[in-house]
């Protein structure tokens, strides 16, 4: 005698929040200026860039940015609605204060 086994259906689940950011190309944005240092050790910069295509385009937003960036930098952004929390505090690290 045999013994048949009942298969479960695995439904897939997508990650929480993933509905509503669409996988899309990366957007232009020009770093227009260095707004300061943040990071628990200054190594993030904090620029505010103008994007430069997509939906957004001509929309100015605050960014983070790790490693080197200057003005007139081009990044490639994966999204444009979110944008970078304002830093609060005078002191900054790092060479741009």
């Amino acid at each position: 005698m045999a013994k048949t086994q009942n298969k479960k259906e695995v439904k897939s689940q997508g990650s929480k929040g993933g509905d509503k950011i669409v996988a899309a190309q990366a957007v232009p944005a020009l770093v227009e200026e260095i707004l300061g240092r943040t990071g628990f050790r200054g190594e993030i910069t904090q620029v505010k860039c103008i994007v430069q295509a997509g939906r957004d385009e001509g929309r100015a937003m605050r960014r983070n940015v790790k490693g080197p960036v200057k003005i007139g930098d081009f990044l490639m952004l994966r999204e444009t609605e979110i944008e970078a929390r304002r830093i609060k505090s005078n002191v900054t690290k790092g060479s741009y204060s």
